[in-house]
Parts: structure tokens; sequence; C-alpha cells
């Protein structure tokens, strides 16, 4: 690209084109919100598509053509991600063999704005054949795939972002939307949780975020502590053999009763020589336990600009977990 084509001035307001758009969209998404009010068709047929779903033996096999087959194969990804089995099959594949592919305990979702995209015809018809639930996400209820589908997801119809040729903009946004509610409404209804979350997100910082603090602790770790009633002196000792920049305090029962850490003693230096630790210490100090989510971990120190956290069980504590135990899990 030349200097001369970046200095040109632009025949459009980029910003204002683009603005329009979103607001366009946004507007499609709020129709789509009041489509699913209660007692209305689409909140009782997304109703019906839950319990198709959780009835069913087998998988969510999700299909349609062009840009329909894109949304179609994120809401597969979705769903699978979040614990119901399913995959996408291309219409014009499954004409040719794919077909067996689904199975007669599966539920078929068919996506097609129109309703009229001629190479859903032959998985449409394989459905009816061997008696397959079929949940037809389309604007049209009077389309081909309105009238077959068992289960109608009628979308509303909206305006397109793109008003000079109406390519698929608003209404893929809404299919798209529309899958991601039908995921959401199946996580609920299964009663999914983080854990089961992290089954199928192994990898990666999201996946590092949903493991639990025991699962980032060394094992050989000394937890720095003191008793209540010792002197600062003893208390700075342990906190630099640990090395960790803190040093717990313990009540008589043995429960953690308060902290100080490297800045409590850049606050109190003139006080520190001949100080007692609950002179010094920060009470009530925020704690994690074992089976705490690193993720949530994360929030704790980056909120309170802390660099480690004691880990407790019963109030007592039991480990420290230190923000090199997220950089070096990835969680950071």
């Amino acid at each position: 690209m030349t200097d001369q084509t970046q200095s040109e001035a632009l025949p459009i307001d980029v910003p204002a084109v683009a603005a329009k758009a979103v607001r366009i969209e946004v507007k499609g998404l709020e129709q789509l919100a009041d489509a699913l009010a209660p007692d209305t068709p689409l909140a009782g047929a997304m109703e019906q598509a839950v319990r198709a779903i959780r009835a069913a033996e087998g998988r969510v096999v999700v299909t349609g053509m062009g840009k329909s087959g894109h949304v179609a194969r994120k809401i597969a990804a979705t769903l699978a991600s979040t614990g119901q089995p399913a995959s996408y099959v291309h219409p014009g594949e499954a004409s040719h063999g794919d077909l067996g592919m689904v199975e007669d305990r599966d539920v078929v979702m068919a996506l097609s704005n129109s309703g009229e995209t001629p190479e859903l015809s032959d998985i449409i018809a394989y459905t009816h054949r061997f008696s397959i639930p079929l949940i037809g996400l389309t604007s049209r209820a009077d389309s081909s795939l309105g009238k077959a589908a068992t289960i109608k997801l009628i979308a509303p119809q909206v305006e397109e972002a793109c008003p000079e040729t109406s390519a698929p903009t608003t209404s893929t946004t809404v299919a798209m939307a529309l899958g991601d509610a039908l995921a959401m409404a199946l996580l609920e209804a299964r009663g999914f949780t983080a854990s089961d979350f992290k089954t199928y997100h192994p990898g990666g910082k999201l996946g590092a975020q949903l493991r639990r603090v025991a699962d980032l602790l060394p094992e050989d770790r000394e937890v720095p502590l003191v008793r209540e009633g010792a002197d600062m002196r003893h208390a700075i000792e342990v906190m630099s053999d640990a090395g960790m920049g803190c040093v717990g305090i313990e009540g008589d029962d043995g429960r953690l009763v308060g902290i100080i850490t490297d800045g409590d003693l850049r606050r109190h230096a003139g006080d520190i020589p001949g100080a007692k630790v609950e002179d010094v210490m920060s009470r009530n100090p925020r704690t994690v336990t074992p089976q705490t989510m690193a993720g949530e971990a994360l929030g704790f120190i980056t909120k309170k600009e802390i660099t480690a956290l004691f880990v407790v069980e019963d109030g007592r504590p039991v480990s420290v977990l230190h923000v090199h135990d997220l950089l070096r899990q990835g969680v950071l």
C-alpha cells in the first residue's frame, strides 16, 4: 500500500458505518430476547428442544449450508464443549454417504434462515424415515424446513446489517445467539459445573484457570508460620527463610488469625523493634482452600495486589499459594 493510498480520503465514514451495523445487529438480538419471553412460541419450542436432546441417547447432529453451515459448526462446538455430545455434518456430504453418521438415537438440528435450502432435503427426509427428532432453526415457519421440523425454533425476521444485498449478517448473529441460548439451557438443566467444563478444556490458559489450588502447590513447600504472641524478630526470620514474602500467624487453636507481609514491615518499620506479631499483622486475611479454582485465586491476588495467599482447611493453614505458582502453571 502506497503512502498516497493511505492518505486518500475514504468515500465513507467508516466508524459511522461500523457502528450502524452493530446497532442493527443489537436490535436483532433484542428482538430475539423478546421472542424468548415466557409463554411465547419460541420459548415453548426451546423447552421442547431441551427435553428432546436430554431424552436422546445419542448426539446432536447440527447441519446447515453456507453461512448457516458456519453457524452450525459453532453451535456443535459449543454444545460439545459444554458436555452435550454433538457434531457437524455437511448437508452436501450427507447426501453422498455421511448420512451414515446419523443414528436413530440422535437429534438433528438443521439451520436455514429462509428454510428453503435445497441441500437439506435429503437429511430432512432421512430424519422422517427413521423417526429422528428434527429441530429446525429458521425465520420462516411456513418454509419447507419450518413445516418439516418436529421442533420449530422460529427466529424473528430481522433487518440485515447489509441493506443493499441482504447478505447474512444479523440473521446469522441471531442464529448463533439462539444456539448459545440452547447450549446454556442444556448446561444448566444438566447441572454442568466448572469442574465438568475443565474436563473438556484441559489445555491453554482457560484449562489452567479451571484447575484447583491443590493442583498448583509443591508438595514439599514449608509453610511460614509463627504463633500469636511471638516477637517480630522471630517472625522476620521465619519470613526470610521461607522466601514467600509473608508469614502467617496462628492462634492457640492452630487457626490462621493474621498475616504479615513485606508491605506490613515497610508500614510498621519504626514500630518493629520490641513489637509482637499481633502489633503488626493484618487480621482476617484473604485465604483460599485446596479446592478453590485457580482462576478465582488469581482474581483475589490481582484485586488485592498481593503476591501470596494462605491455603487453609477448616481455618488451619496448610500451604501458601504464591503468584509464581500461577505463572508456572500458565494461569497468568
